[in-house]
């Protein structure tokens, strides 16, 4: 969402107002998750989706209003019915819940805008805790709380209380560019966003397997960093759109990036004894995740050498080996879905099971259908 903030950024230092719209919790399938953001401008256009169809012109239309108006924030939710789904193609049954803040005072956000921009950059990652809902006498609509990694904090969300609560979510979500929002007792919601480097691929091996696995993260947004003791298989004519090459022995790669908790290794080398230096150079990082290609039997005997080295057993239990989901997987661009479908698991916490539906959802169909069709017959 980098582009909606550095949008949000640029109108208000030209002094346009806007409205920045966030989804900030939702219930069920819905075509958008917490966190998704839509930038409603003065003259109309906009910047980033919430999903599209109706869901996101009646947000749309209501940003407008506020800025027409010269309205204060709102919280709203939207129940995505079977009619509303059908009409616009969506998934149905969920509910989303918006919050709808207009940003006029230049001061005010853009000090925090540019933060946020800076931590996408690769500056100190951020936590963002918003007051999206209040009951009347409780904390005001709107109130932030900017929470930096070195722990320094900027504003308060009108208690204490309230502030602890969110420091403590927002040490969770700020590395990590994840979301989490909390009410309390008396009916404040809180929303809290981390902003962080874009989640990166770190391709160990730029080999066959290496080099699909790039392309394919690369083009779901990842940032691409590739490591291989082999200038010809580490550089920029074969990876254009890395954003770092490095060419180097496997033991010491890691002296090269800086490995964030927004980072994923993938250890694919070309043999059996660079694996082995590769994952071991990998496990002394912060990365979130860390996967290891080849078979179960290349990967007991690299464990067992890793545990003769000294390394816990707890961290051997981390790496993802072998690599990917279960899929079948057999050409380099299979294993490349494999493996990135793993991340993308991993990332977004899903459980990579199948998600075709029973068929007690397909007789439900057919029921309703049937009697659809016996009503029209009668009538």
């Amino acid at each position: 969402m980098r582009e909606v903030i550095q949008g949000a950024v640029d109108d208000l230092t030209d002094g346009q107002p806007c409205v920045l719209a966030t989804v900030v919790r939702t219930k069920g399938s819905t075509p958008q998750k917490a966190g998704a953001m839509l930038l409603v401008r003065q003259d109309g256009s906009g910047l980033g989706t919430l999903g599209g169809g109706c869901v996101e012109g009646d947000i749309w239309f209501a940003a407008k209003e506020i800025l027409r108006q010269n309205g204060g924030p709102e919280f709203k939710d939207y129940y995505l019915n079977e009619d509303i789904a059908a009409r616009d193609g969506l998934v149905c049954g969920g509910t989303m819940y918006f919050y709808l803040e207009p940003l006029r005072k230049t001061e005010e956000f853009l000090s925090i805008g540019n933060e946020i921009v800076d931590a996408y950059d690769g500056g100190q990652p951020v936590g963002l805790a918003t007051v999206v809902n209040a009951k009347d006498g409780g904390p005001p609509l709107g109130a932030k709380l900017l929470l930096r990694v070195d722990g320094s904090v900027n504003g308060t969300l009108g208690n204490k209380e309230l502030d602890s609560q969110a420091i403590e979510i927002a040490q969770t979500v700020a590395e990590v560019g994840s979301s989490e929002s909390f009410t309390t007792a008396d009916g404040t919601e809180v929303f809290v966003e981390g902003f962080t480097t874009p989640p990166t691929l770190v391709m160990v091996g730029g080999g066959h397997v290496g080099k699909a696995t790039a392309d394919l993260a690369h083009s779901l947004g990842y940032r691409v960093q590739l490591v291989d003791d082999r200038p010809e298989f580490s550089n920029e004519e074969r990876f254009p759109y890395a954003d770092k090459t490095v060419v180097e022995t496997y033991d010491k790669w890691t002296d090269h990036l800086d490995l964030n908790v927004n980072t994923f290794v993938v250890v694919a080398t070309r043999g059996h004894r660079y694996d082995d230096m590769a994952l071991e150079s990998a496990l002394r990082t912060r990365a979130r995740y860390i996967g290891l290609l080849g078979s179960r039997r290349k990967t007991i005997m690299i464990y067992r050498r890793l545990i003769e080295q000294g390394v816990s057993l707890e961290r051997i239990k981390e790496v993802h080996a072998p690599v990917g989901l279960n899929i079948g997987a057999l050409e380099p661009g299979e294993l490349a879905v494999s493996i990135m479908s793993e991340i993308i698991m991993v990332r977004r916490g899903g459980d990579g099971g199948q998600m075709q539906m029973g068929e007690w959802y397909v007789d439900r169909a057919a029921n309703i259908a049937e009697r659809a069709h016996e009503s029209s017959v009668e009538v």
